[in-house]
């Protein structure tokens, strides 16, 4: 199936589709996958509590962002490709962070975890047919495609990726 239209998403969403490369799952599994999981594993340990400025959040937080959103969206495409019908509330992700207890857990459980949850991911996204990307649900009062979810996956990754490589490192 090729990139989303903009129809398909929430505008505010734009900027997350918009970091991406390909027209298909497949590509963006190829595309960014493994760039993603090796940044992350590459990020210097001796910087995971540092916030570039008061009231950031420290690299632990932003990997713990980063895990915490992907499940989310991970779990909405599977009610998606399942056809559940209810609509999915959204979630708040400084109420995320704020109760996550990232202070208490070690660099190395975080980055694995990571990792896992990556590849878990893209297991289940490329099991995901034509039929099911073009299916729609609605979270947090927004109708989105299967696909654009997708898409928003990988460009959620990216604008972090790129936040952590201008402002923290």
């Amino acid at each position: 199936m090729e990139r989303p239209l903009v129809t398909e998403f929430p505008t505010f969403y734009a900027t997350y589709v918009n970091k991406t490369e390909g027209n298909s799952v497949t590509d963006l599994i190829h595309n960014h996958s493994a760039f993603v999981l090796d940044f992350v594993q590459q990020l210097p340990k001796e910087k995971a509590d540092f916030a570039y400025a008061e009231g950031k959040w420290t690299i632990k937080e932003v990997i713990q962002h980063l895990i915490d959103s992907e499940r989310v969206f991970i779990y909405r495409a599977l009610r998606f490709a399942r056809k559940e019908a209810t609509p999915l509330a959204g979630f708040d992700e400084n109420e995320y962070a704020a109760n996550a207890n990232v202070k208490n857990r070690t660099w190395a459980s975080l980055v694995e975890e990571f990792v896992l949850l990556r590849k878990s991911s893209d297991l289940f996204l490329s099991t995901l047919t034509n039929e099911q990307l073009s299916f729609i649900g609605t979270a947090n009062n927004n109708t989105i495609t299967l696909n654009a979810l997708c898409y928003i996956v990988f460009g959620h990754l990216l604008h972090h990726v790129q936040i952590l490589q201008e402002r923290y490192l």
